[in-house]
């Protein structure tokens, strides 16, 4: 394990440094938990969607239309809350 800190009474810690620089996080930054297959991640709600731009491409992939991302976001959250999506 790399990184660690400790909490304090108050259910508060101080993330570690090469944390904060590898998420890119400053004084004031927010910060949430998302909880996925018994893992929890820390997710910085500091960055505009812009600097993501182009983070998923891969030169070697096709594009896919918007249409067939939310076909397949659709498919994950029915799957993952148990229902069927029948429509289209």
């Amino acid at each position: 394990m790399g990184a660690e800190s400790k909490i304090t009474a108050k259910g508060q810690t101080t993330i570690p440094v090469e944390v904060r620089e590898f998420l890119r996080l400053e004084a004031g930054d927010r910060i949430g938990y998302e909880i996925v297959d018994g893992k929890v991640t820390i997710v910085p709600k500091n960055r505009s969607a812009l600097e993501f731009a182009g983070v998923l491409h891969a030169p070697d992939r096709a594009p896919v239309s918007v249409r067939d991302m939310n076909r397949a976001i659709g498919s994950a959250i029915s799957q993952r809350h148990g229902r069927s999506r029948d429509r289209d």
